[in-house]
């Protein structure tokens, strides 16, 4: 009995040793995986505090260096390391004028001018070569005399500069805003930014406001007849060659067939004949006008073949909108890269009202992603109602050819204008079969062509 109490003893000392053992290795494994974990975590945030630190030094710089600045703090940074590596004396006295300058230069950032600034414009709808007055007004919202700074204002691509004297409290000063002539486009006036900067321009602190202006460059246009080329005032519709029961005008007189309304019975034919007889009418439809306009880039052989073009168009749609007809002004769409030739996308110029109609103008731009103009023509006469009367204006590089093409995108029945606008082409008007071609020169030309081409 002892001795298997002993075998027994024995045998659970090891087991117990055995265990001690195991839990303390696993112990040992765990601080090991845990000290592991921390120090990961630790380089981790150490890393992304360092990394935002350098983003956030690199952002304060752009803002706050000019050019000017960048040079010298390079030039400062080479020369004393250059002069303290090398023992170059004349590279460690530059590098030490150059950090002396950038030292100097950051007292002049201190403190702030509490101004209150008012921008305002005159007009907010110009014509293409046409500037714009208006006037910006500063005041000095602080307690305390403002130094005299600089207000740079933002016009489009370019930059206009106002010098502000030194204000008194509550003081206000005025000064006109000359906007010089503009393309067209949609130009972002604004915001007002103050600036305050060192005398040699090496450092700078500049705060925007948040008065911004949008100044909608209208195209230029030309005054068109309202009787020219289809473009007639129709009150009541046109008559087309469909017969039908019951309309405005008046076609002819049948005989009487099982379905036609009584109310269309002509009784003195009747009695003349004896027998029933019916109007007929021909179908009246308000003709419906659609102006589109090619905005691929390489259908164009410059920019100002362009302008021309939009001038075109938007004589033709002011025209249509001041005559109440019902208008369609189309052009392309962006299409992404990755799905060209596999997505259509058109997009219509707002046609409510003259102003709504040279806003859409303002923001057309040529496009190097887009559909041809003949696929543009395709889907406006699958999108629209019936189409009677289309304008298709395109630049110099799209031949007769593509034109024609374009054209038979629309019904049999419709009347199609081409207008090709080359600005080294003489005015000219052509009859291609169905198709009457204006070749436009310039923006003047567009009112006689269209003249000579309705009495042809």
């Amino acid at each position: 009995m002892s001795l298997t109490e002993s075998r027994l003893t024995r045998t659970s000392a090891r087991t117990a040793g055995a265990t001690r053992t195991q839990t303390h290795t696993q112990l040992t494994a765990t601080s090991r995986d845990g000290r592991l974990v921390r120090a990961v975590l630790w380089t981790t945030a150490a890393w992304q505090a360092v990394r935002d630190a350098v983003i956030a030094t690199a952002r304060w710089c752009a803002r706050t260096m000019s050019a000017a600045g960048v040079l010298v703090a390079l030039a400062a940074t080479a020369g004393l390391a250059l002069g303290f590596v090398f023992g170059w004396v004349e590279w460690a006295v530059a590098g030490a004028i150059a950090l002396l300058l950038l030292l100097m230069s950051i007292p002049f950032l201190f403190g702030t001018r509490m101004y209150d600034v008012d921008l305002g414009l005159a007009h907010e709808r110009i014509t293409a070569g046409h500037g714009v007055t208006g006037e910006i007004v500063v005041r000095n919202s602080g307690h305390s005399i403002a130094l005299p700074g600089r207000i740079d204002i933002p016009v489009g691509s370019g930059l206009v500069e106002f010098g502000v004297p030194l204000l008194r409290p509550d003081h206000t000063i005025a000064q006109p805003l000359d906007i010089p002539p503009q393309r067209r486009g949609i130009v972002r006036v604004g915001p007002a930014t103050t600036v305050r900067s060192d005398p040699i321009g090496l450092l700078r602190r500049e705060h925007a406001f948040e008065d911004v202006h949008d100044l909608y460059v209208h195209p230029q246009t030309v005054a068109l007849p309202s009787t020219s080329a289809g473009l007639i005032r129709d009150l009541d519709g046109n008559p087309t060659r469909r017969l039908v029961d019951s309309d405005m005008s008046f076609h002819a007189i049948r005989e009487y067939a099982p379905g036609d309304s009584r109310r269309q019975v002509h009784w003195k034919s009747t009695a003349k004949t004896g027998q029933l007889m019916v109007r007929q009418y021909e179908e009246s439809r308000r003709s419906r006008m659609a102006v589109v306009l090619g905005l691929a880039e390489q259908e164009y052989a410059d920019a100002d073949e362009f302008e021309l073009a939009v001038s075109c168009a938007a004589s033709l749609g002011l025209r249509a909108v001041r005559d109440s007809r019902e208008l369609d002004i189309v052009v392309g769409a962006e299409i992404p890269r990755v799905v060209k030739g596999r997505l259509r996308a058109i997009r219509q110029v707002p046609a409510i009202s003259p102003r709504a109609m040279l806003d859409g103008f303002s923001g057309v731009e040529r496009l190097e992603n887009t559909m041809p103009v003949e696929d543009v023509c395709r889907l406006a006469e699958e999108s629209s109602d019936r189409i009677s009367i289309a304008y298709i204006v395109v630049g110099s590089t799209v031949n007769l050819t593509r034109l024609r093409q374009a054209a038979l995108a629309f019904a049999g029945d419709a009347v199609v204008v081409g207008i090709i606008c080359d600005e080294r082409a003489h005015p000219r008007v052509q009859q291609l079969g169905g198709l009457q071609v204006l070749t436009v020169g310039t923006l003047d030309d567009l009112a006689g062509l269209l003249v000579r081409g309705a009495t042809t």
